[in-house]
């Protein structure tokens, strides 16, 4: 037992040794860059900030698609951007690195009172619900429930994350059933200004009746997002399919009736049944 303990010990010490060597190799090549490289020295956080962007979509794709080979290099690239801001602070003289690890372990101890403290938590409803709260107490976080939800988030994101913080401070329905009679009351509200044809009013109802559908997948626990994706691209797989059959057929779609298109359309749902269409 004494001999596999002292094994495990030294393989952890092995790990570790590599992780810093390849970090250090790593931190080594960066420093350079911004001296010699004319692209790299002259970025600054507002250059890299659309392309930070960028890459967190890059590996949101490729984890939404589970490839694995893709996940590693896009964390590479994200990991990237993360060193590369906090390089050019150390530069201006304002933190490094080290600064940014160990602000976010302290703050991963202290929202983890369940883990590093006496608070009892036991799922993982109550551990965010707490993590929302203790956000609002710390001396330097956001002051209002709603203000730590970035401007810049895409809308149905926004939406979510605004509904996920009302709710860690207890503002939510208690059961799906609200929810959905909420859905029925905002989808006719759509459907009068609709009739009225007041495309103003017609735009703010839209937006109340997404709201209420994106609250109805929370509380299913699905990802508003991540649904709507998934349907982005089967829409495209059989589309993808309609276009095929139409050029191998020498039919052109411009020309082609609904009734036309639907055929091939039933075809792919089909084939996406029987596991025949990639």
């Amino acid at each position: 037992m004494l001999t596999f303990g002292v094994a495990k010990i030294s393989q952890l010490f092995i790990v570790e040794s590599t992780t810093m060597k390849s970090y250090e190799e790593f931190a080594k090549v960066l420093k350079r860059l911004r001296k010699e490289c004319p692209w790299d020295k002259v970025q600054t956080w507002k250059s890299l900030r659309t392309q930070t962007i960028e890459e967190a979509f890059e590996l949101a794709d490729a984890l939404q698609k589970n490839d694995i080979e893709n996940v590693k290099k896009e964390l590479g690239d994200v990991f990237l951007h993360v060193a590369f801001y906090a390089e050019i602070a150390e530069e201006q003289g304002l933190f490094d690195l080290s600064d940014v690890i160990k602000q976010l372990t302290e703050k991963l101890i202290y929202r983890h009172p369940h883990i590093f403290g006496n608070v009892e938590a036991n799922d993982a409803e109550t551990v965010s619900r707490n993590w929302e709260k203790l956000k609002l107490k710390e001396k330097d976080g956001n002051k209002t429930v709603l203000s730590g939800v970035p401007d810049a988030l895409p809308a149905l994101i926004k939406a979510y994350r605004i509904q996920g913080k009302a709710k860690g401070v207890g503002f939510d329905w208690d059961t799906p059933e609200g929810v959905w009679d909420k859905v029925r009351e905002e989808t006719e509200e759509f459907r009068k200004e609709v009739e009225n044809n007041d495309r103003d009013k017609m735009e703010a109802e839209f937006g109340d009746m997404m709201f209420s559908l994106i609250n109805l997948a929370r509380q299913y626990k699905i990802n508003p997002e991540d649904a709507l994706e998934r349907t982005n691209k089967k829409f495209i797989r059989r589309f993808n399919y309609l276009e095929s059959q139409t050029i191998a057929k020498g039919l052109d779609l411009k020309d082609m009736t609904l009734p036309e298109m639907d055929k091939f359309w039933d075809e792919a749902k089909a084939l996406e049944k029987e596991g025949k269409l990639g």
